[in-house]
Parts: C-alpha cells; sequence; structure tokens
C-alpha cells in the first residue's frame, strides 16, 4: 500500500507524507502550461499542490471558474491519482464576486434558513464600516460569510479538491468570538467532505501558528510564511531566514493529542516589487523594507539562477533543523506581482522551453532536494518545542546546578538572523538535550571562517571556546568556525561540567 493512501482518516504519518512533497501551485488550474507543469510534477514528485484553485477577486464567470477546476483537477489526477490539490478561501470578499452569484437552495438548507430566489449579499458578509484592516474582509461571525464560505468550499470538493488554505483567519474571525462561525463552516465542509470527497476526506490549514478550542485544533496543520533578516555585509539582497514562534499542539482533527501540529512553511505574495522603494530609499532602508523592496516570491524571482538555486537548497535545510514538525512548500507556481514594467508575471519552477517560456528553471534542484528528503537534516534538527530545557538540572557527580540559558555567540551570528557577539540572543540560544549538554544547530549560508564561542547563563562574564581552556570573559578568545561549502548545516554540541565543545558539519 503506497505511504500516501488514505481513506476518510489521515493519520500524521500520512499527512507529513504530503507534506513532505508539497509545492504552491497558486492557480495552477488557470495555467497556460498545464501540461508542462504535470511534467514537472511528475519528475520531482509533488504530491500536494497548494493554492491550486482560488480567487482574490474573480473575473465574474463563476461557472467558468469552477469548470476551469475541474478540468485542471481532472487532468492531474489522470497523470497521479495520489495527488492532493488545494483551493483557497480568504480573507477578502468582492462585492461584484458576490452579488453575481445565486444563492443554490442546498446552502440555505445546510444553514437551516428558508429558501430565497436571490445572490449573496456583499454587506451582509463583511465587516461593518472602518471596523477592520479593509473594507472587503468577510466576518465569519456573520452567517452570510460563512454561507459564502460554505458554498465555494464545497463547489471546489465537488471539483476533487481535497484541501483547504483558509489564509490570514485570525483577521476575518475577529468578531467571531470562540471561532464559532469559522469552526461552523470548517465542520460543515469537514462533514460533507466525508459524504463526497475523493477519498472522503478534506484538510485545512491557515496563516496561524495555532487555532485551538477547547483543547482541539480546527486545523490540520499550521502554516506561515518565513520570517527574513537583511544581510549587508555581501554584496546584493542576500537574507536569511529567522525562526518565528512554533506550531501549537492540541487534539487534532484525527482525535490525537500532539504536542505541535505539522506546520508548512511558504515563499508568499502580496505585491511584487516597490518600484517606490527602489527610487527613493537607500539601500540600508530597503533591506529593511520587506525583502529588499519586495513581497517573498518577487525577491526570491529577481535573483539570478545559482542564487535562486542556493536558496532553495537553504529553506528546506533550514526547514528541516529549525522546525523538526516543518515543511517546505517549494514554489512552483506563484505570482510574482508587477515589475519595473508594471505587468503581472508568474515565477514557475519549470525548465525554460517552447512549452513554458516563463520558466525560471529550477526543476532540477527540487528535484535533487526532495528526493534527498528531510532525515539526513532531522537528524540534527533542534527540538520541536520553544522549550530550552535545563531547568533545575543538577550534575549528578558534583551537585552542581547546570545553567538555564547557554547561547553560542560570534561573528556568524548575523547569518542565522542574530546581532553579532549578541551573548544573550535567544535565536541563537542552546537546547539542554540531557547529561549537563546543550546543543545548537544551524544552516550556514555562505562559505567562510568565522569565530565563535559559548556564553554560560547568557553573559560576556562566563565564555568558552574552542581556543581557549578555562572560562574568560568578553568577545575575545573565540574559536574558529571554518564553514566548507554554502548551506553548511552546522552542529555544536557543549558540555558544561568540562567546558568540552564539539562542531559536526554536514553538507
Amino acid at each position: 500500500m503506497s505511504q500516501g493512501y488514505f481513506d476518510g482518516s489521515m493519520p500524521r504519518n500520512v499527512l507529513e507524507y504530503y507534506l513532505s512533497h508539497a509545492a504552491s501551485a497558486q492557480w495552477i488550474s488557470q495555467s497556460d502550461t498545464l501540461d508542462d507543469d504535470i511534467r514537472v510534477i511528475l519528475k520531482t514528485g509533488l504530491k500536494f499542490l497548494g493554492r491550486a484553485a482560488g480567487i482574490w477577486k474573480g473575473d465574474g464567470d463563476e461557472e467558468g471558474h469552477f469548470a476551469n477546476a475541474r478540468a485542471a483537477a481532472d487532468k492531474i489526477h489522470a497523470a497521479d491519482p495520489e495527488i492532493i490539490l488545494q483551493a483557497c478561501l480568504f480573507e477578502v470578499v468582492y462585492k461584484e464576486d458576490l452579488e453575481n452569484v445565486p444563492v443554490p437552495a442546498w446552502v440555505f438548507e445546510a444553514f437551516g434558513l428558508p429558501v430565497e430566489e436571490r445572490c449573496f449579499d456583499h454587506s451582509a458578509c463583511v465587516f461593518p464600516q472602518g471596523a477592520c484592516t479593509w473594507s472587503d474582509m468577510p466576518d465569519l461571525s456573520r452567517t452570510e460569510a460563512q454561507m459564502w464560505f460554505y458554498y465555494r468550499g464545497r463547489r471546489y470538493i465537488d471539483c476533487g479538491y481535497e484541501a483547504f488554505h483558509m489564509g490570514q483567519i485570525h483577521l476575518y474571525t475577529g468578531r467571531d468570538r470562540g471561532y464559532k462561525g469559522i469552526g461552523r463552516v470548517i465542520e460543515m465542509l469537514r462533514e460533507y467532505g466525508r459524504l463526497r470527497a475523493r477519498r472522503h476526506k478534506v484538510i485545512f490549514d491557515a496563516h496561524s501558528h495555532s487555532l485551538v478550542v477547547n483543547g482541539k485544533s480546527l486545523l490540520d496543520y499550521n502554516a506561515m510564511p518565513f520570517t527574513r533578516y537583511p544581510v549587508l555585509d555581501r554584496p546584493g539582497e542576500k537574507l536569511v531566514l529567522v525562526r518565528e514562534g512554533k506550531s501549537g499542539g492540541g487534539v487534532s482533527p484525527e482525535g490525537v493529542y500532539e504536542k505541535a501540529l505539522p506546520f508548512l512553511y511558504e515563499y508568499d505574495n502580496w505585491g511584487g516589487r516597490d518600484k517606490w522603494a527602489y527610487e527613493h530609499q537607500t539601500y540600508e532602508q530597503r533591506a529593511w523594507n520587506q525583502w529588499w523592496g519586495g513581497d517573498q516570491i518577487s525577491w526570491f524571482a529577481c535573483q539570478d539562477e545559482e542564487s535562486r538555486n542556493r536558496f532553495l537548497e537553504y529553506s528546506f535545510k533550514w526547514t528541516a533543523v529549525n522546525n523538526p514538525d516543518g515543511f517546505f512548500a517549494f514554489p512552483l507556481m506563484r505570482g510574482i506581482g508587477p515589475g519595473g514594467d508594471g505587468q503581472d508575471r508568474t515565477y514557475k519552477l519549470n525548465d525554460r522551453s517552447d512549452a513554458c517560456p516563463e520558466g525560471f528553471s529550477q526543476e532540477d534542484a527540487a528535484a535533487r532536494l526532495l528526493r534527498e528528503g528531510y532525515e539526513k537534516y532531522r537528524a540534527f534538527a533542534n527540538p520541536s518545542m520553544l522549550d530550552y530545557g535545563g531547568v533545575d538540572q543538577d550534575d549528578p557527580e558534583t551537585g552542581a546546578r547546570h545553567p538555564e540559558k547557554v547561547v553560542a555567540y560570534g561573528s556568524f551570528q548575523p547569518y542565522v538572523g542574530a546581532q553579532a557577539d549578541d551573548s544573550n540572543s535567544e535565536i541563537t540560544r542552546m537546547y539542554y538535550i540531557g547529561e549537563g549538554k546543550y546543543a545548537l544547530t544551524f544552516v550556514m549560508p555562505f562559505a567562510g571562517e568565522y569565530d565563535f564561542a559559548v556564553s554560560t547563563w547568557g553573559t560576556l562574564s562566563a565564555c568558552v571556546s574552542t581556543a581557549h581552556p578555562f572560562p574568560f570573559s568578553g568577545t575575545g578568545s573565540k574559536g574558529q568556525l571554518v564553514v566548507p561549502r554554502d548551506n553548511t548545516v552546522v552542529r555544536i554540541t557543549y558540555e558544561y561540567m568540562t567546558d568540552k565543545i564539539e562542531v559536526e558539519m554536514i553538507h
């Protein structure tokens, strides 16, 4: 039986099989290169296609939209029936989309309301004027908004979609106290999925670290864009990734308690490149302006091919060692917004060819990483929980109390998202792994020579290094960290009672 088999139930190992072969395939249902896209999907072994269908602002052809969604799903599933396709239900609804769509009788019936002949009512769906981030945000405390989400979700299920991305869920549930409205919609779609989905199961994620009510998670896994930190001492627009929070736990929709649910990282899009920033801001100002004056995917797409390949590898390894519950959604297809010419464009992983003239030629790099898998790097991963341990731990021989806080510091720190020589950094804080030992794993994106030391209790008054036989104070006397190649995974281990430091590296 295939690792990806499920029917009515999806245990965590099956869910993780799909997430470990995930991609962002935004609007692939509308792709004009679908045959070539499917070739890339089969070549790389992708099994989960996120954002495959959905609207932010529609084109007014509701039936045409779902016809395209179904046709694309049929074609993809003919090539590989195991693939999960994800549809989107977002945090925005536009009047011209809602008020041209008749409310089907089955929607009224599902909500226990009298059947009427009318279209969806935009004014009854959104927040009161001035009450939220923007005027077209649905208010999921309102029945009309719930009806709209249920209507579109059910139609996607009928088209063969088995997953839903729910966007910035904490925005449109701002008045949905206790998440009763969105919880109702999700459960209604789950119930419909049990009856009508391809494999009698639908799964949900949103941009959230946790959405738990009475101990139970409304989502099957959490999802967020990466967080970045700019590197200013190298030419170009260099960035490193920074871990932000963790995936919360709770009782999963499968009824199993999880300390941490799976987590999916992605390169997000929201506006393309900021032309004004490039014309009016300094180099340093742009560095801190989102991703160097752009959104994530447009920054990525604007790098040269070699740099993009390195950053794909870096993102994959970074995810593996920084979040053992985390997975990386490769950018198969993603809108990169307007460039300097004002034209909307699309990033595609495909090799550039007559079949895909706008390809970015990264399918081989992605295929290699997906074949390699996560486990080689998971073996070096930091703990899944942001609990550093070491509390009330004593040396069994001497009774000496082990420090609660131990930090690796030095010139390497900016390349993992911290300030150089910050002995108190939470970003490079080491985890207690038992028997008086502490460890930290990180990915160094650039080869080179760096220095480092270990600070006990997070101060500069009691430091140790590989270059000094006894504890010292200050930032001097640090040891060398020689990184042989870009994207090297580094693990530093420190034993408190002996001051022994070990460094391991894998590429």
